[in-house]
């Protein structure tokens, strides 16, 4: 048996996310959501900013989520403020309700930052190695991270 395989040249991926495919059209959908996120945000109290999350769109309504019920009872009571202001943002005059789930939510932590550090003696040796190199850019280089010992 064997497989036919289309040759196709690469493309630049800025073509391919702008095409009117699945990619592009997902990329589209994380920009509105990402959007939709940031505006939702903007208009509630400072509180709850961190405890609300927009989770998706789909037929019409915004889903927001919650890891306390609490929070989304209030959302509940405020939806018709949310959804004028929903609507003045282009792209979102489809929006004609929320769907309200409560679910754990992580909150996204930075991955820590491997440091190292550079003891005296070696700062003192990159610099005396930088001072007897005839290189510009290899001088430069040593010098940089020659830099980082301390003094």
């Amino acid at each position: 048996m064997s497989i036919k395989v289309k040759r196709s040249r690469a493309q630049p991926i800025a073509r391919l996310l702008n095409k009117s495919g699945d990619i592009g059209q997902l990329m589209r959908q994380s920009r509105l959501i990402d959007q939709a996120q940031c505006h939702v945000r903007a208009h509630l109290p400072e509180e709850m900013r961190p405890h609300i999350f927009v989770g998706g769109f789909r037929d019409g309504r915004l889903t927001l989520i919650s890891g306390q019920a609490s929070w989304l009872t209030w959302l509940r009571f405020e939806q018709r403020r949310l959804l004028t202001l929903l609507h003045q943002l282009p792209g979102f005059e489809a929006v004609n309700g929320f769907t309200f789930k409560v679910r754990p939510v992580r909150p996204v932590e930075a991955p820590l930052r491997n440091t190292r550090h550079l003891s005296a003696s070696a700062g003192k040796t990159l610099s005396e190695c930088a001072s007897d190199t005839h290189n510009p850019a290899l001088r430069k280089a040593l010098e940089r991270l020659a830099s980082h010992a301390p003094k």
